[in-house]
């Protein structure tokens, strides 16, 4: 299972959570880097596109895996 995002970072209260939640892990398991924001129509970079990085680059990334739970 992919890490879920920090509720800081995307609130599981949000009505669109649970399809946020699928289109990242569609482009994840697609091996994309990226996936399109179903609400805001955003690009979205993806967990697996932090980890290749290395690093947080402090931007407030919603799927950062560096930030503490």
């Amino acid at each position: 299972m992919i890490q879920r995002p920090h509720p800081s970072r995307l609130s599981p209260s949000r009505p669109d959570y649970d399809t946020i939640i699928a289109v990242h892990e569609q482009a994840v398991t697609a091996g994309r880097d990226s996936y399109i924001d179903p609400s805001s129509g955003l690009t979205v970079l993806t967990v697996s596109a932090h980890i290749a990085r290395g690093t947080c680059c402090s931007s407030g990334c919603r799927h950062c895996p560096y930030l503490k739970n």
